[in-house]
């Protein structure tokens, strides 16, 4: 993948569209989410969140690396992981003032429910114990949780990943393969409670790792072999396609989704196929220099993510739901275009502040020096 300015613009424009989608995803009432990766495939945007995430940690631990030392780039996933764990917090906080405003005012009683408002409220100083030790995940903050343990293992797992890729890939196959059992011996814990067991999602996160650490070849992507692999990942794509939309009509079963299931994974990998193709000529990147925008939602991914929350919340009890027909899909597709339009203001609002902040920062160090 090329780089512009030390990162990848097609992974930030991957990130960017992953954290729309997941922002849609999370409305109900979102007419976009029906075209969305989910209804033609058996996984969905989780997967490529978690293996985006990480592929980049592989390039900023080996970034700061270089430039810095070992020492500073495991301070920069102790700090990323106390980032993440703030996030996952102010997230929780969010959730739970949203659905406690909800409630209040008898608004979107779905969203208020889901918001586990109605438990915190009766057992407050539990509930917020609970949260802080991560064995009570408040809706849509159930991701970060295991963002903040994939963030302390990359300090020990990317260095091994790129001195042996082979032996990292075969432990973090046994792990998913007993992933279940795994999370059931930490059930004191409530990790078997969790809506994305982190015993099997590593698995999507090392696949990042080592994709980013161990590249294909350029000779090797110009080979016939290469060329049948991709003839071969379109139609497996368009097979797995199939399956969903005329076969698995009714909602998957959510441990499927939970422990990473091996369709998920198969299914996965011939997205990602297809997706890398599409790198690899070059297309990702013209369009991601097309839209700018999108690629800001994912420079400032964590901040994006957190008040994506709040978004879909706000867009979802906005949406008129008793309309029928065609006025209820122009309200829905309205209500898309709202929550699509405020995450890139978001964007561009926080990196405006981020330069900001890195201006006065350069004065105030040349005024001292």
């Amino acid at each position: 993948m090329q780089a512009r300015q030390g990162r990848s613009i097609e992974v930030d424009f991957f990130r960017g569209i992953v954290l729309i989608v997941i922002v849609l995803d999370h409305i109900p009432g979102s007419a976009l989410s029906h075209v969305m990766l989910h209804a033609y495939a058996l996984c969905d945007s989780a997967e490529v969140f978690v293996f985006l995430g990480g592929y980049a940690s592989a390039a900023a631990y080996m970034a700061v690396h270089a430039h810095r030392g070992v020492g500073a780039a495991k301070q920069r996933f102790l700090r990323r992981s106390w980032e993440i764990y703030r996030a996952y917090l102010l997230t929780a906080v969010l959730t739970l003032l949203s659905g406690a405003l909800l409630a209040a005012l008898h608004l979107n009683p779905l969203a208020a429910d889901l918001s586990g408002w109605a438990p915190f409220a009766l057992h407050p100083i539990r509930e917020t114990l609970h949260i802080l030790v991560l064995t009570r995940q408040p809706y849509l903050s159930s991701v970060l949780p295991m963002y903040v343990i994939f963030a302390l293992c990359v300090p020990a797992a990317v260095p091994l990943a790129r001195r042996a890729p082979l032996p990292t890939l075969a432990v973090s196959l046994l792990i998913w393969v007993v992933a279940p059992q795994l999370a059931a011996f930490f059930s004191a814990n409530h990790v078997a409670d969790w809506s994305f067991n982190p015993f099997a999602w590593q698995l999507m996160f090392v696949f990042g790792m080592l994709c980013r650490l161990h590249p294909l070849p350029a000779d090797f992507k110009a080979s016939e072999a290469a060329r049948w692999l991709v003839r071969f990942a379109f139609a497996a794509v368009a097979v797995f396609a199939a399956v969903k939309l005329f076969v698995l009509t009714q909602p998957l079963p959510g441990a499927m989704k939970q422990h990473l299931a091996f369709a998920r994974v198969v299914n996965f990998i011939v997205i990602a196929m297809v997706a890398a193709y599409f790198v690899h000529r070059g297309t990702v990147a013209r369009l991601a220099a097309r839209l700018p925008s999108v690629v800001a939602v994912g420079r400032t991914g964590l901040v994006c993510f957190v008040g994506g929350t709040l978004i879909s919340v706000v867009v979802d009890t906005a949406t008129p739901h008793a309309l029928h027909g065609a006025a209820a899909f122009t309200a829905a597709l309205a209500g898309d275009a709202v929550a699509i339009g405020a995450m890139l203001m978001l964007a561009r609002a926080w990196r405006g502040v981020a330069s900001r902040q890195k201006a006065r920062a350069a004065v105030n160090g040349a005024g001292c020096g």
